[in-house]
């Protein structure tokens, strides 16, 4: 069943039991999350970052490391404006049993993983089974978008992002980004090892920007009658948390189909499942060896982290569950490889913290989107 929506509107394998299971029992449940302390910026083996003033942003033009915050008002960009045009957003669903590539998975509840005694880097999750899902896809297509012409696009993680498409309407407006469509797809249920959000959002490799690009974009294209460009430069992705690193994995494994990536509270950790010997560490292996051994791509991050962000050590115990220090990691590695990159350290928030969020938003897009033609001046 298809929705039509304005954007003004929108915001306010189980295994059968057997001696093999039996080798492996699983945990009752997670061990409980300690509360994250609060990291300082400055830490020694942090990186060298630009303290600003409070409520105060860096340039959407500035490249390197900046620290924001203890107070995170909303931009302006975030508050519905008299006068601006207001983009449609549609709504539709996808269900498991129509993918080849996602037919589904779910690890049973209150169950996780044990770790691997001979390589606790490695969970072992016997729980995981095939299960159906169905998915939400929500659709913005600008106001100023030309019927028959290619456009630029952001396809987005954890949808609807009902914050992106107010954003996209005043800043399209203040000419500070292209008119571009956003793609907000909602993942297929739970979370981490052994889930489809997990087997969607963390594992490295291809697969998911294989999934938008064969499954979703071509129903966007039918059923909205937009034209998506195929250009990487006109392409970007972006997400929070799992979501995240979603974003840099599609760029990086297809830097063919998208060039800019956003990310909140990036998971840059080992959360990859099922184990995969070319990345034993899963997306920490981005810091830890894949782009300081790799040619540079041509790919422009956004990213950010909070100093009450994750820390989770979890049933693993290998010391690669530390969002922080993940995404410090990442920032020393870009630097040094030379990709364009801004890093915003927040004070005083926590995982994909809302406030930092519509906060930063507008001026995430903008660097995001940096280079890329945009129609009349900036207001």
């Amino acid at each position: 069943m298809l929705r039509l929506l304005s954007s003004t509107f929108l915001i306010s394998m189980t295994l059968g039991a057997g001696l093999a299971i039996a080798q492996t029992p699983q945990v009752a449940a997670p061990p409980a999350r300690p509360t994250p302390p609060t990291r300082d910026p400055h830490t020694p083996g942090y990186v060298t970052a630009t303290e600003l003033p409070d409520g105060t942003l860096p340039p959407a033009n500035a490249d390197g490391n900046f620290i924001i915050g203890p107070t995170h008002n909303y931009a302006s960009e975030m508050a519905e404006q008299t006068g601006v045009p207001k983009g449609t957003v549609y709504e539709f669903t996808m269900n498991s049993a129509d993918s080849k590539i996602y037919p589904g998975i779910a690890r049973d509840a209150n169950t996780f993983g044990t770790a691997d005694p001979a390589n606790p880097g490695k969970l072992m999750v016997t729980t995981s089974h095939p299960a159906p899902y169905v998915r939400k896809v929500s659709v913005y297509v600008p106001k100023q978008y030309v019927p028959g012409t290619a456009a630029p696009f952001i396809v987005g993680a954890d949808g609807p992002d009902r914050a992106l498409f107010l954003a996209l309407d005043n800043l399209i407006a203040e000419h500070k980004v292209p008119a571009m469509i956003a793609i907000s797809i909602g993942n297929g249920g739970g979370d981490a090892q052994g889930s489809e959000r997990g087997l969607e959002y963390d594992t490295m490799s291809g697969r998911y920007a294989e999934f938008v690009e064969k499954e979703v974009l071509p129903l966007v294209e039918k059923q909205y009658n937009v034209k998506l460009t195929k250009d990487p430069e006109g392409r970007a992705t972006m997400g929070g948390s799992s979501g995240g690193s979603c974003a840099l994995i599609m760029a990086w494994y297809h830097p063919e189909l998208y060039h800019r990536v956003l990310t909140y509270s990036g998971t840059y950790v080992n959360q990859q499942w099922p184990y995969h010997p070319e990345t034993p560490h899963g997306a920490w292996e981005f810091h830890e060896h894949l782009i300081a051994k790799t040619p540079a791509k041509p790919i422009r991050l956004w990213m950010e982290v909070g100093d009450r962000d994750l820390l989770n050590p979890n049933a693993m115990r290998d010391e690669m569950h530390d969002w922080v220090v993940a995404n410090e990691k990442m920032a020393r590695v870009l630097a040094a490889k030379g990709y364009h990159y801004q890093f915003v350290f927040a004070r005083n928030a926590g995982h994909t913290d809302r406030a930092v969020k519509q906060q930063t938003l507008s001026e995430a897009l903008e660097y995001v989107w940096q280079g890329y033609p945009v129609a009349g001046e900036k207001k």
